[in-house]
């Protein structure tokens, strides 16, 4: 069959049904390592959608960048919500699935049907007082966000105003986590296994399901508790903003907030580091003119976080790309892939200050995530603050030998190994001094914090490296 790139699909589209075209594995070795030649494998032999195998399931695979926003921006025709899943509904789906556990929480990422709008009304309601940039909630999260950058920091210099750190392990991923318990008002360090939680769910391993059941007892106790004794925090807010959601479901939206904010944010912190000290030079550019914005766009651009989106599926018989799309068949956008389309990527300029806006980082259309403002605020932090506090930072490893780690969804680094030079001698953490608009401590009491598990694992690390 001739692959015609150029309208988006051939004269002959191909009627073979998903599960009779014996789709290749997706998840495999070269994916983890080598992502961009698998997408250009699949672009070349099918075009811009292909059949692929997920862990045992058929599911069609959205490379193209225009074909990415025919899905994205049409609700109607691609709409979300397992139920519209054929094969799932004929129970062809294995109940043993590694990305079951995941896409069953049926919270407002993935939920389809009439009760959508209600809920993502109430979700933007709620957080409207972390992104609107005037509210007194947004300035307290800001300022704790940068207080636990410099926490974090202030660790690392422990090991000496120079010396080798994974940033990854000491700041990338640690720093959303205090930041999502910040924003669910997770008691002391209740909020450490709850994340650890989530990244095995978020890596859709073999203790995914177990994972997600802990996690989400964790976050019923937690729905239970603001029920009881509201608090300045998103599970309050979420819950004046829809006073009908049970525990239950409260428990899954904060499943998905703590999702958002703790493994995607922390991929797009260590992104963002390797494009600058690689030396890509409108990534470098950017962030010396100040714009940390603009760099990390240009590192979502290069590396999106979020590789994969959930899926969504056909509500009829469709033409997309060279095939036609069958009613219920699972159709899975690929933001790295469209990214990489030739007929998007020939037309942004990489040596320009400032880059295009189109990527497909966050989605596009009604969708859209809801949370991005304040996923990008809290990264934009905390690369400012790792810049701002360390004069020198070069990775210990070529940039080619960096370890990836491959979800489903996410791709991130195992590790980010650096060399570092403070700019100046430690500092001590930012004090808690939120004003009067707002109560509660910025930075938790340091009594939890030695209690914590995140903690002793970060001082280890710490006295390892010594």
């Amino acid at each position: 069959m001739e692959s015609q790139l150029g309208d988006g699909a051939s004269a002959d589209l191909d009627d073979t049904r998903l599960e009779a075209l014996n789709p290749q594995p997706l998840l495999t070795r070269d994916y983890e390592t080598r992502p961009a030649l698998v997408y250009e494998g699949l672009r070349q032999q099918h075009g811009p959608v292909a059949p692929v195998d997920l862990l045992g399931v058929p599911a069609w695979l959205v490379l193209g960048y225009r074909e990415s926003l025919q899905v994205l921006q049409d609700d109607d025709g691609w709409p979300k919500g397992l139920e519209n899943w054929r094969a799932r509904t004929e129970g062809r789906v294995p109940a043993d699935w590694p990305l079951g556990p995941s896409l069953e929480v049926n919270h407002v990422l993935i939920q389809g049907g009439s009760g959508y709008r209600t809920l993502r009304t109430a979700w933007d309601a709620a957080l409207k007082p972390f992104q609107d940039p005037r509210h007194p909630q947004a300035k307290r999260l800001r300022t704790a966000v940068t207080a636990y950058a410099d926490e974090l920091i202030t660790l690392i210099a422990q090991g000496g105003g120079t010396g080798v750190a994974d940033l990854s392990a000491q700041f990338s991923r640690p720093l959303p986590l205090m930041v999502a318990s910040h924003l669910l008002g997770f008691p002391g360090s209740q909020g450490d296994d709850a994340l650890m939680d989530m990244w095995r769910v978020l890596d859709a391993g073999p203790d995914a399901e177990p994972a997600l059941e802990r996690l989400l007892e964790t976050l019923a106790e937690l729905a239970a508790a603001k029920l009881k004794e509201p608090g300045d925090d998103f599970p309050s807010y979420l819950l004046a903003a829809h006073p009908d959601l049970s525990l239950d479901e409260l428990a899954r939206e904060l499943f998905m907030l703590l999702g958002m904010t703790s493994d995607h944010v922390g991929i797009l912190v260590s992104n963002t580091v390797v494009e600058v000290v690689s030396g890509e030079g409108g990534v470098r550019a950017s962030l010396s003119a100040g714009m940390v914005r603009e760099a990390m766009n240009r590192a979502v651009m290069r590396k999106p976080p979020l590789v994969n989106f959930v899926p969504r599926f056909a509500a009829k018989d469709t033409p997309l790309g060279n095939y036609t799309i069958r009613a219920g068949d699972p159709v899975w956008v690929s933001s790295a892939a469209a990214h990489a389309d030739p007929l998007f990527a020939e037309h942004v300029e990489g040596s320009t200050t400032i880059s295009t806006r189109a990527h497909l980082s966050w989605g596009a259309g009604r969708r859209q995530c809801p949370a991005r403002e304040l996923a990008s605020t809290v990264a934009a932090v905390g690369v400012s603050r790792l810049f701002e506090r360390f004069s020198d930072l070069a990775l210990a490893l070529p940039a080619d030998q960096l370890p990836w780690r491959a979800s489903p969804f996410m791709r991130g680094l195992r590790s980010l190994p650096v060399r570092y030079e403070l700019a100046s001698p430690a500092e001590q953490p930012a004090s808690a001094a939120p004003g009067p608009e707002a109560a509660g401590p910025v930075v938790p009491d340091p009594s939890a914090r030695q209690r914590s598990s995140l903690w002793r694992y970060l001082t280890g690390l710490i006295r390892a490296g010594r």
